[in-house]
């Protein structure tokens, strides 16, 4: 029998789509967030049930009264959060999955492994595009290399893409502000490390350094010598403006948090959309030595279209509570523990959900 999977957060931006992605796969869902009328809509509309509580009070008597097998935490940002909601799942018995972009949240997350494990539950932390779809593509093409070293990516939506306000937050918290030395680099600030990439089909885009978990789990995981992440908006002022605010955190000539600005920011965003498309990609650069002994670079896109770049982060979310709500009825699905998104998915699968939607993905050629 299959579980139901009660999604925080459920009618937003990334929460809507993991739980479409869900009733397809023929898992009942509940939709929940703290406005009822929301969340009633966002369920009617799916034909879901809903429910609408505040997950700081709420949590453990929603845990009671609708009994999930599954609950999905989408209701970031995760910066500076502690592992409350993760904690009472396990305490409850119920399978835990987040989409954290958090670098500390997802790397401490393993603190939760001996309690999840005695509760026989499984708990992932940063079930999104990193470190699962990142550690997926490492694992696809680390065959092809003797030694790999270096690794160089990022992520770029398109202006039309659907933001949501957590993750605009999530990206402001540190923009400016020093992040903690990774692999190659002891010395960078968010959103700076000014730089740009050629996608295909998109053409060249800014980039601009961001924290995330892959910095620290990826070298751990790969051996990498140098990792850089990057990410960036489709019209280069908007880009720049951040960019030009991220100087005035560093030299602390704003006087209050830059995340608080996370509203306002954003819809000022939103009225130059007329001016991009709905086209994103990401990018992945492996560089290392070739199994024959030969330098050896290889370069992998997937590049969304149609406004469909949202889909991509939500997979995870989707096949690892579709895993666990059928209790290995998929495949025999994650051992119980608490973990990171890494490597928890392969990259067939990753693609394989992503049929259905304009989403193209530009693999290096064999040489």
């Amino acid at each position: 029998m299959t579980g139901k999977v009660l999604i925080l957060g459920g009618y937003g931006n990334f929460g809507k789509r993991i739980a479409a992605g869900l009733i397809r796969r023929d898992v009942p869902v509940i939709i929940a967030g703290r406005d009822a009328g929301k969340a009633e809509a966002c369920a009617r509309s799916m034909g879901a049930q809903w429910a609408a509580f505040d997950l700081h009070s709420g949590l453990s008597e929603a845990l009671r009264t609708h009994k999930p097998s599954v609950v999905v935490h989408t209701a970031g940002p995760y910066q500076n959060a502690d592992y409350g909601v993760a904690e009472a799942c396990i305490a409850a018995g119920v399978h835990y999955v987040d989409l954290s972009d958090a670098r500390d949240f997802v790397v401490g997350f393993d603190r939760l492994d001996a309690a999840a494990r005695a509760a026989g539950v499984v708990a992932i932390s940063g079930a999104s595009t990193v470190p699962c779809l990142s550690s997926a593509v490492l694992d696809h093409f680390r065959d092809r290399f003797a030694t790999l070293e270096a690794l160089d990516f990022g992520i770029c939506p398109g202006q039309g893409a659907e933001r949501g306000l957590a993750t605009t937050a999530a990206i402001l918290s540190y923009v400016g502000r020093p992040l903690k030395p990774f692999a190659g680099h002891p010395k960078a600030y968010g959103w700076q490390g000014l730089r740009r990439h050629v996608f295909p089909h998109l053409g060249p885009r800014l980039m601009g350094d961001c924290d995330i978990p892959d910095l620290d789990l990826l070298p751990a995981a790969y051996g990498l010598r140098s990792i850089r992440f990057g990410a960036g908006l489709e019209l280069g002022f908007i880009h720049l403006g951040l960019w030009a605010l991220s100087w005035g955190v560093r030299w602390k000539l704003l006087p209050f948090p830059l995340a608080k600005l996370a509203k306002p920011l954003l819809k000022a965003a939103d009225l130059f959309d007329p001016l991009g498309s709905d086209d994103g990609g990401m990018f992945m650069v492996l560089s290392g030595t070739g199994l024959d002994g030969q330098a050896l670079r290889l370069d992998w896109h997937i590049i969304a279209r149609s406004g469909d770049g949202p889909h991509i982060p939500s997979v995870p979310a989707i096949l690892l509570a579709e895993r666990l709500a059928k209790g290995g009825g998929v495949d025999l699905g994650p051992a119980p523990g608490a973990r990171s998104s890494l490597g928890q998915i392969s990259l067939s699968d990753y693609l394989a959900a992503l049929e259905r939607f304009d989403i193209e993905v530009y693999n290096p050629p064999r040489r």
